[in-house]
């Protein structure tokens, strides 16, 4: 019953935008395109992210300006869906590997954890967070389960207890954190970053990215371990107890396999990074690797686990790994949200000027920090009770014109870098991430524990990316 109420008001929103006159001097084309995102949002919300984008692609292709060649050269064949199969193949090869559970006992079990109580849970939370910032949350938050439940086991706690309950919410969000650091392997700052190169035809280099969106995630990863160390206090006792070697040696020794992966992974990931830092001094590498664009990188590391082999099989299997390890349903949603906002942001069909028109009386009195507030605040409240990949689609879409009306007072680069960055901090509810479901399922924490500390988190968020995000997405991006 209720899958089909949602598709009803779906499909009457699809047809209302088509056949209602159009409103406030809005254009017929913009009308039908709003009545299709209109659509397609509420399936969204309450069906999947996969079918229905789908269907709008279709819908799209209805729309007087716009043919369906067209709407898959945006969606399909735009380079961030390229770039997002070729990752998680990538990705998927990685962890086939006992790497991930490698870096993250090697956090644990470092003189650093061993020194005390606090500082194991500092490593512990750290390690999540690093090896997030190149790792899918949610494959990160699942590989760290059993090594959070073989610590659980040896310290013998329980579900109930403080501790477990803050190694698991410090595991949660350190994941999301992460996933907001880098667009390394991440959906949502890929989409943003997307969006912006759409309605610009400019583009924001990963490293550029990176220089205001790590620096947030670092103060916000330090304002949880204060949380933990002075509010919610837990029993740290039972640590003392640990048998650190013991843990260590669950880890399998490196074998070549291992070995190959890592290097050719190492490799996508210097190719992503490094030439952005070499403009200067190799202005040729760093042009090459500009025009090539982000899907090449991984393109390359994809080809090369798949053409080397070891001992007679391939590195990687690619019917296994487009089976098993890519998220069609996130390639799927991320081309329809790339067709719709392509089409919001077309001037044939001018709702980006309807906006611009409607909402500049509100401009005239409302300050660029007000705006920059808002949007901010906007992005992480609505990545915290729904997907954060409408989140990206629905904020950009209308921040991009809002920033565009303010001739430059609002900088519309660094602003759809942070909807990405922020709307990736997803850890209050659990409709806002599949992760937040696994750590309440695990029992090692409740729905109420995760609300309280993830609201306190969305609070800290908005406010350091207000206060050092954007200003400091100013000076790396530009005016």
């Amino acid at each position: 019953m209720k899958r089909q109420t949602a598709v009803l008001l779906g499909l009457l929103c699809i047809v209302l935008g088509k056949v209602l006159p159009p409103v406030g001097g809005l254009s017929p084309a913009g009308m039908q395109v709003l009545g299709i995102f209109a659509g397609v949002l509420i399936m969204w919300l309450t069906i999947a992210i996969h079918w229905p984008s789908l269907l709008g692609i279709a819908m799209l292709a209805t729309v007087p300006g716009l043919n369906l060649n067209k709407l898959l050269a945006v969606s399909v064949g735009n380079s961030t869906f390229s770039f997002l199969l070729f990752t998680f193949m990538c990705t998927y090869a990685l962890s086939k590997t006992p790497f991930v559970k490698r870096c993250a006992i090697g956090f644990i079990c470092s003189k650093i954890a061993r020194k005390g109580s606090w500082w194991f849970l500092i490593s512990y939370c750290a390690s999540v967070l690093i090896i997030g910032m190149v790792m899918s949350p949610v494959v990160l938050f699942v590989i760290y389960l059993p090594i959070l439940d073989a610590i659980c086991q040896e310290l013998q706690l329980k579900n109930k207890d403080s501790l477990t309950n803050s190694l698991v919410l410090g595991q949660l969000i350190c994941a999301e954190m992460s996933c907001g650091m880098t667009p390394i392997a991440h959906v949502f700052p890929i989409m943003a970053l997307g969006f912006y190169s759409s309605a610009t035809g400019r583009t924001i280099a990963y490293g550029d990215y990176m220089l205001f969106a790590v620096p947030v995630g670092v103060i916000c990863f330090i304002a949880l371990m204060l949380i933990f160390r002075f509010v919610l206090r837990p029993d740290m006792s039972k640590i003392a107890n640990l048998d650190f070697d013991a843990l260590q040696k669950t880890v399998p020794p490196t074998g070549k396999y291992e070995k190959m992966v890592l290097g050719i992974c190492s490799l996508v990931v210097v190719m992503w990074i490094v030439p952005g830092f070499l403009k200067s001094s190799f202005p040729g590498i760093y042009q090459f690797f500009k025009v090539q664009g982000t899907a090449f990188p991984p393109l390359v590391g994809a080809s090369l686990l798949c053409l080397l082999t070891l001992d007679g099989k391939p590195l990687l299997d690619f019917k296994e790994a487009v089976s098993k390890g890519v998220d069609w349903s996130s390639i799927i949603m991320a081309a329809g949200t790339l067709a719709l906002g392509a089409a919001m942001t077309n001037k044939s069909v001018g709702i980006t000027a309807w906006i611009t028109s409607s909402i500049a009386p509100i401009l005239q009195n409302a300050s660029a920090t007000m705006l920059i507030v808002f949007i901010i605040a906007w992005a992480s409240i609505q990545t915290n009770v729904s997907s954060n990949m409408v989140t990206v689609t629905v904020v950009t879409a209308i921040a991009i014109p809002l920033c565009n009306a303010t001739n430059g007072a609002v900088n519309t680069a660094v602003i759809c870098a942070l909807i990405g960055m922020i709307a990736s901090y997803a850890y209050a509810t659990p409709p806002a991430h599949p992760a937040v479901a696994l750590a309440i399922g695990s029992e090692k924490t409740t729905t109420g524990q995760v609300l309280k500390l993830g609201i306190a988190m969305m609070v800290i968020a908005i406010a350091v990316t207000v206060l050092v995000g954007y200003p400091l997405g100013v000076v790396v991006l530009g005016a």
